[in-house]
């Protein structure tokens, strides 16, 4: 039987490569519901090719582009954020992969959870922001969540076969970004065109943005936690140029596992799909020949302030990940349009911090008051 997949968020770097996953086996999965949020026509083109039960553009102003396009097709169209949720649900679908970016994500991950749908987990701020909520809901629904983030994926691939053996610290590694040599002097004057140019992998500006600033490492240090059950002080960090060894296991006894490969993210999306099971894949592997120096570096979190937030918000929890994530987002957005610099964007977030008030416990309900909030906070402190 083949599995049946939703790609939230198809027309991305990560949904691009899944439908690349797909389309070698296309004997195990098949692209059941594609979305997009703006991209219109790439959408028109991915469904043209794969040919999905149904697509959704989260923008209603491109429906009936979209809709005048496929209509010799037998595909539904839908448009809304709405419809993103709903679809999720649908019951013929195995596995929904959550690929959209930022805080999007969360309402319809919840959804399919709800559906007991299983998990392949792309979409990071679902668990940064409500990380309590999302494994209370996968607990009660028994459904899996599997990583495809290449570090996690590597912590996931390191603890198969490892039951009831207690993990002593988790070692998440970092290539450090395109700054990592810089000083704080150079660092005040880096543009986004120097920022998106990452070394080592080719992802979208969002997040590529977070990977200079060494955030997307905070945001995957707070969904470790999440994750695989442990705690703040069992979280490492370490920098790893060369993105070879993607992430490291070490147990009671002192033994360490790694996993190691070349940087593409087919490998952890395949796996996701396939797991427990590992399929032949044609993505290039690792050569040893040429792979001759492997060097490690602890993080400088006085360079890179957004690491040191992350783990302030991981100990403080309640609602601080999620006022961390809202202010970040927004700061984003500012620095790809030149409204703030580089390491504003820290000011901002730690400031967005101060401000919001705190909740403890926060409901889901909570969550989406305190995003709210610490959207308007970030945005008069950049429009100052």
């Amino acid at each position: 039987m083949k599995k049946l997949i939703a790609i939230l968020g198809s027309t991305g770097s990560i949904g691009t490569q899944a439908l690349q996953v797909i389309e070698e086996h296309p004997d195990k999965y098949e692209a059941y519901v594609l979305t997009a949020n703006n991209r219109v026509e790439e959408l028109i083109a991915q469904a043209r090719k794969f040919k999905p039960e149904a697509v959704v553009i989260a923008n209603e102003a491109k429906y009936q582009q979209l809709k005048d396009a496929l209509a010799d097709l037998p595909v539904k169209v839908y448009a809304g954020e709405e419809a993103l949720c709903q679809i999720v649900q649908e019951k013929p679908i195995d596995i929904v992969l959550t690929a959209m970016v930022g805080y999007a994500g969360l309402r319809p991950t919840i959804n399919a959870i709800r559906a007991r749908k299983a998990i392949a987990l792309a979409n990071k701020e679902t668990l940064v922001v409500a990380g309590e909520l999302i494994n209370q809901l996968a607990r009660v629904n028994r459904t899996p969540i599997l990583p495809v983030d290449s570090e996690h994926s590597a912590i996931f691939q390191c603890l198969a076969g490892e039951a009831g053996n207690a993990i002593e610290k988790v070692i998440l590694t970092a290539s450090g970004g395109p700054f990592r040599t810089f000083s704080h002097e150079q660092l005040k004057t880096v543009t986004k065109e120097q920022a998106l140019r990452h070394p080592n992998w080719d992802m979208g500006a969002k997040i590529t943005i977070d990977s200079a600033s060494m955030m997307n490492k905070g945001f995957e240090v707070i969904e470790a936690k999440w994750l695989f059950g442990v705690r703040p002080d069992q979280i490492e960090v370490v920098v790893h140029p060369q993105s070879v060894i993607h992430s490291m296991v070490q147990f009671e006894d002192g033994a360490v596992k790694a996993q190691l490969g070349m940087p593409d993210m087919r490998l952890p999306i395949q796996y996701a799909f396939s797991y427990p099971d590992r399929l032949h894949a044609s993505f290039p592997r690792l050569d040893f020949t040429k792979c001759t120096e492997l060097t490690f570096e602890q993080p400088d979190t006085t360079r890179f302030r957004n690491l040191a937030l992350a783990y302030e918000a991981l100990h403080r929890g309640g609602n601080i990940p999620c006022i961390v994530n809202a202010a970040n987002e927004v700061c984003v957005a500012a620095f790809l349009h030149d409204r703030i610099s580089f390491l504003g964007m820290s000011d901002v977030i730690e400031k967005t911090m101060e401000r919001v008030a705190f909740i403890q416990q926060p409901t889901y309900e909570d969550y989406v008051a305190t995003d709210t909030e610490a959207r308007c906070v970030a945005k008069s402190l950049i429009n100052k």
